[in-house]
């Protein structure tokens, strides 16, 4: 090798790991923000999930073992939190995802007003979900609520949604439906708007019904979209809380807890009831499931989508 060369390979050396130590500086904010509120509270979470006693103010705790996991698995609230999040993952994921395809659908067939639809239908997705569980608050009124209303209407007995022990877990499936729509109908246009109109204008000169283009040219070529929304939908499912919140109060997920979700009993461990143990251990074994779910999805959606 020629000293030129020799000397060149030198200077690009010392050129990349300038570039290198400048880049670090630049992601040094960030990455000290990541450690301080994520890597961080994940370190204390596993530490404190381990303790039989912690005390979150002095950072003291007392034995060392499962017993928090033992108990969080058979503690009664857990196994309800654990229904009550199944319910709203089981159906309301489905409903919800059926009803903002059809919604893409319908929103991607318009013509110079899709904008405008695209657009009002995104707004729910912008909005404080805490704004809007006080107008379902309203909605569900057992007395002068809407929902009642149209129940009526049919001919059938108004129900006290809110105050109702079988009927909470109903309400709050109902308002997660409505609120996670606007998010996956703007995914699925995406998807929508990405299939080349060849397919479609064949299948208008084959004179192909509606139905028959909807399920062999719209959803297989859809179906990655349609699963990366699923494993989104399904995960946001499970970490239901907020909707929560909105519904009822901070003391309580309705009456008696009925309608409490796997997240909601974290929160109240930890500041409600101050068993800052239980609620690390309730998060780690939610972390498993979140996890295990994420890698049993991806196998069946790698699979899926080659199929299709």
């Amino acid at each position: 090798m020629s000293d030129i060369a020799k000397e060149n390979k030198k200077a690009v050396k010392r050129l990349t790991g300038k570039v290198q130590w400048q880049a670090y500086l630049y992601l040094l904010p960030a990455i000290l923000v990541i450690g301080l509120f994520v890597i961080y509270p994940m370190l204390m979470i596993l530490r404190m999930g381990f303790y039989e006693s912690y005390t979150f103010i002095t950072d003291e705790g007392s034995g060392f073992g499962l017993k928090s996991f033992s108990y969080v698995l058979r503690h009664r609230a857990f196994q309800l939190a654990v229904r009550n999040t199944l319910i709203i993952v089981c159906i309301g994921t489905p409903i919800t995802l059926v009803l903002s395809l059809g919604a893409a659908v319908l929103i991607n067939s318009m013509g110079k007003s899709r904008g405008f639809f695209q657009t009002t239908y995104f707004l729910p997705y912008v909005t404080s979900t805490l704004a809007i569980g006080i107008v379902f608050r309203w909605l569900f009124h057992s007395e002068y609520g809407y929902f009642n209303f149209f129940l009526q209407f049919f001919g059938m007995e108004p129900q006290k949604w809110l105050t109702d022990r079988n009927l909470t877990v109903v309400a709050l499936t109902i308002f997660t439906i409505w609120n996670g729509m606007a998010f996956k109908i703007v995914l699925f246009l995406a998807g929508l708007q990405k299939i080349d109109k060849q397919y479609y204008q064949a299948a208008r000169m084959d004179s192909t019904p509606k139905r028959r283009v909807f399920f062999r040219i719209t959803l297989p070529l859809l179906s990655p979209t349609l699963w990366m929304v699923t494993i989104v939908s399904i995960i946001h499912s499970f970490k239901t809380y907020n909707e929560v919140y909105a519904m009822f109060s901070r003391e309580s997920a309705g009456p008696g807890n009925s309608a409490i979700t796997i997240v909601y009993y974290i929160y109240d461990m930890f500041f409600n009831k101050n068993q800052v143990h239980y609620a690390a251990a309730a998060a780690l074994i939610f972390l498993v499931i979140v996890l295990a779910l994420t890698v049993l999805q991806k196998v069946i959606s790698k699979r899926f989508v080659h199929y299709v």
